[in-house]
Formats: C-alpha cells, sequence, structure tokens
C-alpha cells in the first residue's frame, strides 16, 4: 500500500501494475493508493484505484481527475470539502470509473470548504464517456468538455461510468467567464451502462445538473437554489430522466436544446420525462418552466407540475429575428408532446407555442415528483435545504 500525496512529484515516481477497465470496476485493481485527506488533488492514472475513507474529511484543494482505466470509490458518509474556485473540481475522464456509495440515511457529500459558504465555492463534478453526442458530429466524433478541457463522445452508448447513488454536491459552479461556468454535475456523453440515481445539487452558481450529449437514464434528483437552470439536457442526449424536484429557478427549471449552432443537428435529442415537480420558489425563475430551446429535439414529457412562474412552456417564434424554426416545428410534428402537464395558478401563459399543434399537451391534475408541489418522500435524509 503507498501513501499518495497527488502531487505532480508523487505521481511522478509512482510505479504501479496496470490491469484492465473491467479488474477496475470490481475494484481488484493491484494499483491500490491511499489519498493525503488533507491535500485532495491531482490524478488516478490507469490501473490505479482508490477508495476514501468515510472517517476522514477531504480537503479537495485542486482538481482531482479519474483517468482512463482507473476506480474511484467514495463509501457512504464520505464528505469533501472544496477550496480554489475554478481550480477546484473531481472529473472522470472517459473509461475512468466512480463508485458513489451513499445512502438515504448516509450520503457522500461534495461542498464548499469555505467559513462562509457560497454559490460558485468551487467547480463541481464532471463525468465523460463514450456515448453519443451530436456537439462534434453526427458519426461518433468527440468534443472537448467546456470544464476540464476533456474528451468525451463516441459511438457506446451503453458505456460506464460507474454507480452514483445518495450525492449531494453543494455550492459549485465556479465561473471562468459569463460563457463557461461549471455546474453542480455536468455529464458528457454518459452512457447508459451508469447509474445515477438520488443526487442533489444544492446551491449551484450555474446550472443543478446539465446532460451534454449521452444516454444515461437518471432518476430520484433535486435541484434546490440553481442560479441558471436546474436541469439542462442538449447535444444530442436520448434518455429518460424520470422523478425529479426542482425549486428555487433563477432562469428556467427544464431547458432543453438539440444543438446550440444547429437546431437540427444529429443524432436528434430525444428525452423522456417522467414525474416532475417545478416549482420557481424564490428566484426570478426568468426563463419560466420549461424551456424549449435551439431546435429542443424530441420530448416526451409525462406527469409534469409546474407552479410559481407567469409562464409554463417557452419557446422562441418559427419566423422573425430570434426565431427557433425547428423547436417550432418538432412541436408541429408532434414530436414534442405533454401528457399530462399541470399548470399552478400563477401561470397566466401556459405556452408560447403558437403553431398549428393544438393537441401537444393535455392538461390534468398531475402528482408530479411525488406529491403534486409537496417535497416527494424519497428525499427524506438525504437532501439539504428542502
Amino acid at each position: 500500500m503507498k501513501k499518495l500525496l497527488l502531487s505532480a512529484v508523487t505521481l511522478a515516481v509512482l510505479t504501479l501494475t496496470s490491469c484492465t477497465r473491467e479488474d477496475n470496476s470490481n475494484g481488484g485493481s493491484t494499483g491500490s493508493v491511499v489519498i493525503n485527506a488533507a491535500d485532495f488533488r491531482g490524478e488516478l492514472l490507469a490501473g490505479q484505484s482508490a477508495t476514501l475513507d468515510p472517517n476522514q474529511v477531504y480537503n479537495l484543494t485542486g482538481s482531482f481527475i479519474v483517468r482512463g482505466g482507473a476506480t474511484l470509490t467514495i463509501p457512504a458518509g464520505t464528505t469533501i470539502e472544496a477550496t480554489g474556485g475554478t481550480s477546484s473540481y473531481i472529473a472522470i475522464a472517459q473509461d475512468g470509473l466512480l463508485y458513489v456509495n451513499g445512502t438515504s440515511t448516509n450520503p457522500v457529500v461534495m461542498t464548499s470548504g469555505n467559513a462562509v459558504k457560497a454559490t460558485g465555492d468551487w467547480g463541481g463534478l464532471v463525468i465523460c464517456g463514450r456515448a453519443k453526442t451530436n456537439k462534434g458530429g453526427s458519426n461518433g466524433e468527440t468534443a472537448t468538455s467546456e470544464v476540464g478541457d476533456l474528451t468525451y463522445g463516441g459511438n457506446e452508448n451503453d458505456d460506464s461510468s460507474g454507480v452514483i447513488r445518495y450525492l449531494r454536491v453543494e455550492y459549485t459552479g465556479a465561473a471562468f467567464t459569463a460563457d463557461k461556468e461549471f455546474n453542480g454535475v455536468s455529464l458528457f456523453a454518459v452512457g447508459s451502462g451508469t447509474v445515477f440515481e438520488y443526487v442533489q445539487a444544492y446551491k449551484s452558481g450555474d446550472d443543478g445538473i446539465e446532460f451534454f450529449g449521452g444516454t444515461v437514464n437518471p432518476k430520484y434528483l433535486v435541484a434546490l437554489h440553481s442560479e441558471d437552470d436546474a436541469i439542462d439536457f442538449a447535444d444530442g442526449f436520448s434518455g429518460t430522466i424520470e422523478n425529479v424536484f426542482i425549486k428555487d429557478v433563477a432562469k428556467a427549471g427544464v431547458e432543453g436544446s438539440n444543438n446550440g449552432d444547429n437546431g437540427a443537428a444529429t443524432p436528434t435529442t430525444n428525452a423522456t420525462l417522467k414525474n416532475f415537480t417545478i416549482l420557481q420558489g424564490n428566484l426570478a425563475g426568468a426563463e419560466h418552466g420549461m424551456y424549449i430551446k435551439e431546435g429542443a429535439g424530441y420530448w416526451d414529457c409525462q406527469n409534469i407540475y409546474i407552479d410559481g412562474f407567469t409562464k409554463g412552456l417557452k419557446i422562441k417564434p418559427a419566423t422573425g429575428t430570434g426565431s427557433d424554426p425547428v423547436a417550432n416545428q418538432n412541436i408541429d410534428n408532434g414530436d414534442i408532446t405533454f401528457n399530462p402537464i399541470y399548470f399552478g395558478a400563477s401561470i397566466t401563459t401556459q405556452s408560447e407555442y403558437a403553431g398549428t399543434n393544438t393537441t401537444y399537451l393535455t392538461v390534468g391534475a398531475n402528482t408530479g415528483a411525488g406529491n403534486s408541489g409537496n417535497t416527494p418522500t424519497w428525499t427524506a435524509g438525504w437532501t439539504a435545504g428542502l
């Protein structure tokens, strides 16, 4: 067993036996290392694995990257406290594996290490996979993540980046510029072999949780106090997002796009959204309950509950300056549907869509993420701020 400070000097002198990705997924790597909790930064390289100690608080003082062929395991009850703004984040590169083994009563918490905690204190969690995205092209081309500068994308739609359960990520969203910011959790082309369940983004300086392409099927998500959008999917994302509670939103509760450079890019975003509660809460909600944006792609939305905003569904017009013809055409064609959807009493405009399809939404009396606008029972024990 080697003591690893995870600095450039220490990593340079490590000589560890490499093993396959499959070996790592079983935790059997012969390259086990121990991380210095007081100075948590650096890299795990191919063939290396590390398991954190829940009895210690880990001080994330810089970036920590799990490279391809390496595995990081985080047991229930582990706390990671980050300082350093944009320089401090945790990233899982392609073929790296992350196992977050939290429980409903003992979650894993990634939070700010500052004495006075605030949004943007550190970056957040970044995961990169090999599933499809339309950001680099339509034939499995790769792209580079906007934070962390890591490669993502490909044609392995069943790719796995690990298992993440009962994780709370707090005070994230450090910004390089107004157009380049970390989210609470950023998932770049993460595949359907990844388990992503019971995850909360709390007090993010940008989006709570964002999906850049990929085929992962997340469940039981909470986004509370997002200073941009709460849940965002784009760039050919194709998956089912199920059981989501959103509250305190600065812009849109849900923002869904196909591609910001080309609304008709392929592969096309194809999202199924089930059992969402979207509440404006105490922030501005300036882009309303759900924003159908940048070509949008195809949406199948079921049991959606929206309240607190003045508008339920936002979409730019089909023609004219600042228009979004592709998104409007997708509603015209019946490729974007809401059945059923509930609009609260605060909502004076249910939808900005002005096209010919009169059956794309069905208004109902919905339960949303669990019990209408109430906090779902499945959030008990592991979340903060509810």
